[in-house]
């Protein structure tokens, strides 16, 4: 079973009073990336989800209940190692959020998925660069305020990180000195994840 697949399976289990359509549809797209990169890596769930058996299946109850006997066996899954970038990444989008457990998850979940090596977005599972736009400003508004220029948003976040952490990524002290300046502001076009799976089935 493919992403799509997968996603078109969770999407119908949704409890609709705990989660509107979009967080459903957010939540959808990653897990089944998530879980299709797994399968494909020959790894367990948390290492592409970022996030350990409980937490991950504490969300299926909540949002995903009728799935929940599926979901069982990942319960014992312990939670991921993490590398430095992206320890401080989970940092600085947790503290741009309301500190619910849910937008604490997503963050854990995003700052994972960051480290994959295509657009955010499309590492998300979703459907376009607008759609991760949307979820940055529901869930991660002190973070998207300051993203005025629209830098791509791995970018922007890793350049947050600079700031925030005093190690550098990026040698360049503006953007407006740099000669590379498409690599972080060009279109982010391209297909998405999904559409590509099911293209190649």
């Amino acid at each position: 079973m493919g992403a799509a697949d997968l996603y078109a399976w969770l999407m119908p289990a949704v409890r609709g009073e705990l989660c509107n359509g979009f967080d459903a549809h957010v939540l959808a797209s990653i897990v089944a990336l998530g879980l299709t990169d797994a399968h494909e890596r020959g790894c367990t769930p948390s290492e592409t989800l970022g996030i350990g058996g409980v937490r991950l299946c504490g969300m299926i109850d909540e949002v995903f209940p009728a799935l929940r006997t599926v979901f069982s066996k990942f319960e014992t899954l312990a939670e991921p190692d993490m590398a430095e970038d992206e320890t401080c990444l989970r940092d600085l989008l947790r503290r741009a959020t309301a500190g619910v457990e849910r937008d604490l998850l997503l963050a854990d979940m995003v700052a994972r998925r960051a480290m994959a090596p295509n657009h955010l977005w499309q590492d998300l599972g979703l459907r376009s660069r607008r759609e991760l736009s949307w979820i940055m400003e529901r869930y991660f508004e002190p973070l998207a305020m300051r993203n005025t220029a629209d830098m791509k948003w791995k970018k922007f976040l890793f350049r947050m990180i600079c700031r925030d952490e005093g190690y550098r990524l990026c040698s360049v002290p503006v953007c407006s000195e740099c000669d590379d300046f498409d690599h972080c502001f060009g279109d982010e076009t391209g297909e998405s994840r999904m559409a590509r799976v099911r293209n190649a089935q």
